[in-house]
């Protein structure tokens, strides 16, 4: 009798954590997000463990990973908890870069592409938003990239910065100056959305609405596309 009382409380415990898992895991709009990080860990711990974070805040949203593949640096991190937590991880690598000792051993699915830019644009097809952690040259090329392509109208996903310990604020304080000067458009100066934190940043672009107009729409890029014009690949979707 007591024996059958203790699994009745062990099966009320089980249903109470399934609930409170079905709670915790939390309802997006994003089936996948791009993440462009450093292949660098960086200095400061702080930026190993907002990649960490950011990871988990995935998770957490029941969201799939698609990143540059490998598993050096902040790509590593960030890719790792993403698969840790149980979502689907697809790395997208140039043939050029697979070899281990370039870039260590990837998470989850690999797809081997001919370049960079075919990288660029599978990685931008396959995901629903964008977010940029600390990282240098390439983090900063990506990110400028998919924001041009949010400007031109090729796509309206939303682009998250997430801004460490202030890392970005000089790109920040450059951006408001390109504004100031006449070079950026106020509006789009809203494609970017930061946050200090993976958590503000996942609530942030949940809740993004854009606020430009692109100059040209996505049929128009979509028919150029077809035209054979540009190799854009169907980005938008």
């Amino acid at each position: 009798m007591e024996n059958q009382h203790h699994h009745l409380q062990h099966h009320h415990q089980q249903q109470q954590q399934q609930q409170q898992r079905q709670h915790n895991s939390m309802k997006s709009r994003f089936r996948r997000v791009c993440v462009f990080c450093g292949s660098s860990p960086g200095k400061n711990p702080s930026y190993q463990l907002a990649a960490i974070q950011l990871g988990k805040q995935l998770v957490e949203r029941n969201i799939d990973l698609v990143y540059g593949g490998g598993s050096i640096g902040l790509m590593g991190l960030v890719s790792q908890a993403v698969f840790n937590g149980g979502r689907h991880v697809l790395g997208v690598i140039p043939k050029t870069l697979m070899p281990k000792e370039i870039t260590g051993e990837t998470v989850g699915e690999v797809r081997a592409v001919s370049g960079m830019h075919q990288r660029k644009a599978e990685m931008a097809r396959q995901a629903d938003a964008f977010i940029a952690l600390p990282g240098g040259y390439g983090t900063l090329e990506e990110l400028l990239e998919v924001i041009t392509w949010a400007q031109l109208g090729i796509h309206d996903k939303p682009v998250g910065l997430l801004n460490v310990d202030g890392y970005y604020n000089s790109l920040l304080s450059f951006i408001d100056k390109a504004v100031d000067e006449g070079f950026i458009a106020p509006a789009a100066r809203d494609i970017i959305v930061s946050a200090q934190t993976a958590q503000d940043l996942m609530c942030k672009l949940e809740e993004y609405e854009p606020k430009h107009s692109g100059v040209a729409s996505n049929l128009s890029w979509e028919m150029e596309q077809q035209l054979g014009f540009t190799a854009k690949s169907d980005i938008a979707r």
